[in-house]
């Protein structure tokens, strides 16, 4: 018995504040969230309707709100690929043993610390200034022109900025997944005769593929959820070519005063989000295994 009321008190004090804490700023925020989302409320009137379900037939009506989730969808896409693609690179070339190899680690990172709304002016003034100063010193057509003045180039700005913020961060996780690779493995596959592309090809990659899952799931979730630097780098210019959907929220919520729609906006997001992140790390835990199976299978003895 007593046993019994030391457990139920141990619950009480560890267990029970925390989830009253989760229910009071994720659980009951939602709710109310998604009433708001059959409401006409403007953010700031105590008076509002309910309006049914209008919100969500208005915003999936909307031209200017399906070209925003389009956009989004394009700098998710080449977001998520290349900013992987260039962690790894970068994680490969820190764990071969090249010189100073932790000082590049850190300066490699060092971009994920600056803040959003920082980077993004750092780098407004970079593509304003800094290159066409060099367009103009060489001649290069490319450059002779702000990037960010151009509907053609702008979300290949806002995409280059992203890529070489998050890459530094998916480093350090793709680092940690190879230094836990089998040594022993991997010697086994070099006296095997594998060459150092069948070793990134049949046992690195394979044996990382939990630190992928990761790294593409936090890769989806971030690209998604890309507001400061849209807002600080381009504000969705020029002509909304790069408002992506967070700041197309922001815009009909704060910018419209449309509270009730914005929010629909947001739940809408949040929902294909969910739903794009709970398939990928279904599948490629699905893989994780199988992968780690073949790798050991394949250079066995």
């Amino acid at each position: 018995m007593k046993k019994k009321k030391s457990e139920i008190r141990m619950f009480c004090e560890f267990v029970v504040p925390p989830m009253l804490i989760w229910a009071a700023v994720v659980v009951i925020p939602l709710i109310y969230g998604i009433y708001l989302t059959f409401t006409n409320w403007n953010g700031l009137s105590p008076n509002y309707d309910i309006v049914g379900i209008s919100n969500y037939v208005s915003i999936f009506t909307d031209k200017t709100f399906l070209t925003s989730l389009w956009k989004t969808f394009i700098y998710v896409f080449f977001v998520v690929v290349f900013s992987n693609v260039l962690g790894l690179a970068l994680a490969l070339l820190l764990t071969y043993g090249i010189k100073l190899q932790g000082l590049f680690r850190t300066c490699f990172f060092a971009a994920n610390m600056i803040g959003g709304v920082v980077m993004g002016y750092i780098w407004n003034y970079i593509f304003s200034f800094a290159l066409t100063k060099i367009g103009a010193v060489t001649g290069w057509s490319i450059f002779q022109k702000s990037w960010l003045t151009s509907p053609n180039t702008a979300l290949i700005s806002l995409i280059i900025v992203a890529v070489w913020q998050l890459s530094g961060y998916l480093m350090v996780i793709y680092v940690a997944g190879l230094t836990n690779v089998s040594q022993d493995m991997l010697e086994a596959a070099k006296i095997d005769g594998a060459t150092p592309a069948q070793l990134l090809r049949y046992i690195k990659i394979p044996m990382i593929r939990s630190s992928v899952t990761i790294c593409v799931f936090m890769a989806i979730s971030r690209a998604f959820m890309s507001f400061d630097v849209n807002l600080t780098l381009t504000a969705g210019g020029p002509f909304k070519s790069t408002e992506l959907l967070a700041l197309k929220i922001y815009q009909t919520a704060f910018s419209n005063f449309d509270y009730g729609k914005g929010q629909a906006e947001a739940l809408v997001l949040f929902v294909i989000v969910a739903i794009i992140s709970i398939i990928q790390v279904t599948v490629s835990k699905k893989g994780e295994v199988q992968a780690v199976m073949e790798a050991k299978k394949k250079f066995n003895n």
